[in-house]
């Protein structure tokens, strides 16, 4: 590598430099214990970075001895002799190097693997709260930079500081071997070629840190705006020009960063190029004196002057190597940290399946609160400084309930009652602080995830679609599905002749959300996607929220014959949904206050009279 390159290497190694806490011990402990089962192929790794060391210096020397048997009048045998061995040792740092390539990219891209698929499918095992909470940009860095920056500890970062380590070493043995006072020499100039790449590169540091921060905010805006609600949103209520004008500002601070930056990146390589050179021009004063004066060979001095462009780009990284080593530290860290989080809901060793049959539903003096933000949250990942440690509220207060086989039971009541919180603990997305839970006698808590998922279906109020085609959609519930049984799914839920409709049918994108389709389309598909999963727990949060009269009549009867035989737990919001259910539970503050038939709680002349009155007096009698 010469002077210049090694500048670079110099001044991108210090840019490089992470603010943040030192990384612990502990982390070190466990980085080496990660990289244990890849031991074999690293102490390979490790042996061809000593080998490929070696030979790079060796071609200098040889380069000498070659001058040296010029100068010296020798056959020219031995010149073309010390020729092939230079050509030869080539073509070996040029094989060995494609195979240590291949090593550090095999060792690399393994760690990359493997720590992505743990912090994903740990992600996957975090309870709801912790998707409340985080910010999923940061959560996406945590797989992608992060996991990158820890994969450099064994590619980049091992290799460099082996690599460097050997090659400083025999280089200076060599050197000194040459000529004491030359090797001195070089080893003086070294301040003046590291000091500003340190000072230098803290400033570049700084003003890239900052140029980053606005490009997240800018990235942050585009992605707000530009997705379809946000769109929406902006079109309805925004001020575009003073939106243009802040994202404007952004942009040219981002532009103005980048020409300072690259002014003074070439002011310090072309600084460092130039006393690259005068290095190079004392080598070769000195050396030619010592070589006149007849204490040193003509073939010594260019020995020398080669050696010393390999000198100078080992010691600057060397300089550096805490630099990078703390990075790829942090990162670590920072993937460990999320590792660390542990899920509030597992399977037990013993876990059960859902009991054949028909399932009952019970809530047995179920009291329960939100788990606050140290439980289930990072500071990191909500981009605040310190959590909120404050225990969670109660919203729930021994709620006792139980839905037989088949039945169908409508939680009603004030918004912010607590029924979507109920409708949320069937399916175990949160667990209860106190009762429980039970389907079919069994605690939810002893059942296995899997066997639950399979036994109950829930529909949202906001149903979600991801961004694929319709039939990815609904298989999403059932893989092995065939086109056969989502047809059959989507006439049920009165959506087939729209999609029959369409140009593409099953294979129509449904965009970011879903949010090609209408609400009422948007959710009859997501209702569809329950009817082909075939729950025996069907949980409806205002499933019907977003469709007209119409279309809410054609779904209630697609349910209707749907839910035969199975048990249903509803949140409704309109009297036909209501009237239809074996029982009304009406929930207030956290509480059951009234339980009973549509007729009883209506004679009751109670809460449910009066909610009855307000919510429901607009629709017509025939609902």
């Amino acid at each position: 590598m010469d002077m210049q390159m090694a500048a670079w290497s110099s001044l991108y190694n210090t840019m490089r430099a992470r603010s943040g806490p030192v990384p612990t011990r502990q982390t070190l402990k466990r980085v080496v214990g990660f990289a244990r089962p890849l031991r074999g192929r690293l102490a390979v790794f490790v042996g061809l970075s000593t080998v490929l060391a070696a030979l790079t210096v060796a071609t200098p020397v040889l380069a000498g001895r070659v001058v040296e048997a010029i100068v010296s009048g020798d056959s020219s045998g031995v010149v073309v002799v010390l020729a092939l061995v230079i050509a030869g040792v080539a073509v070996a740092e040029a094989g060995l190097g494609l195979v240590n390539r291949w090593l550090s990219s095999t060792i690399g891209e393994g760690m990359i693997l493997d720590l992505r698929t743990r912090v994903f499918d740990h992600v996957q095992r975090m309870p709801i709260a912790f998707f409340t909470r985080t910010r999923t940009g940061a959560l996406v860095s945590r797989l992608n930079n992060d996991v990158i920056g820890a994969h450099r500890a064994f590619g980049d970062t091992l290799a460099g500081v082996v690599g460097n380590l050997v090659t400083l070493i025999l280089t200076l043995v060599v050197m000194i071997g040459i000529s004491w006072q030359v090797t001195l020499l070089s080893l003086v100039l070294l301040p003046v070629f590291v000091l500003p790449a340190r000072r230098m590169g803290t400033r570049l540091a700084a003003l890239r840190r900052e140029a980053a921060d606005h490009d997240a905010t800018m990235n942050t805006q585009m992605t707000e705006r530009f997705s379809a609600p946000g769109a929406t949103l902006v079109k309805l209520f925004g001020r575009p020009d003073e939106e243009s004008r802040e994202f404007a500002v952004r942009a040219r601070r981002v532009r103005d960063i980048g020409v300072r930056s690259a002014v003074l990146q070439w002011v310090f390589v072309t600084a460092l190029t130039l006393v690259s050179a005068l290095a190079l021009a004392l080598v070769y004063g000195l050396g030619g004196v010592l070589a006149l004066a007849g204490s040193l060979d003509a073939g010594a001095v260019v020995a020398l002057a080669l050696l010393l462009t390999r000198l100078y780009s080992p010691l600057t990284a060397l300089a550096n190597a805490r630099v990078d080593i703390m990075s790829a530290l942090v990162s670590f860290e920072r993937v460990f940290e999320v590792l660390d989080l542990p899920p509030l809901i597992t399977d037990k060793p013993d876990a059960r399946e859902v009991p054949d049959g028909p399932v009952s539903v019970e809530f047995d003096k179920v009291r329960f609160a939100y788990p606050s933000a140290d439980k289930v949250s990072l500071a990191s990942l909500e981009e605040v400084a310190v959590l909120d440690t404050r225990g969670g509220e109660e919203v729930l207060h021994e709620v006792s309930f139980r839905v037989e086989p088949g039945q169908v039971v409508a939680l009603v009541g004030s918004s912010g009652a607590g029924k979507s919180t109920i409708a949320s603990l069937a399916p175990r997305l949160y667990d209860v602080d106190a009762g429980a839970v039970r389907l079919s006698g069994v605690d939810v808590r002893d059942l296995r995830a899997d066997s639950l998922r399979g036994a109950v279906g829930m529909v949202t109020q906001d149903g979600h679609l991801f961004h694929d085609t319709i039939a990815a959609n609904l298989r999403f519930a059932r893989p092995d599905a065939s086109d056969a049984d989502l047809w059959d799914a989507l006439r049920r839920a009165r959506l087939a002749d729209l999609i029959a409709s369409l140009p593409d049918g099953l294979e129509t994108v449904v965009g970011e959300r879903g949010y090609r389709l209408s609400g009422g389309e948007r959710q009859r598909l997501t209702i569809a996607r329950l009817l082909l999963a075939r729950p025996r727990v069907v949980i409806l949060d205002e499933a019907t929220a977003h469709l007209d009269t119409t279309s809410e009549a054609a779904v209630q009867a697609a349910l209707t014959e749907a839910l035969q035989g199975r048990t249903a737990l509803v949140i409704a919001h309109r009297l036909s949904t209501i009237r239809a259910a074996d029982q009304i539970l009406v929930i207030e503050a956290g509480r059951v206050v009234e339980q009973g038939t549509h007729d009883d709680l209506l004679a009751r002349d109670g809460r449910y009279a009066e909610l009855h009155r307000t919510q429901f007096a607009e629709e017509p009698a025939a609902a």
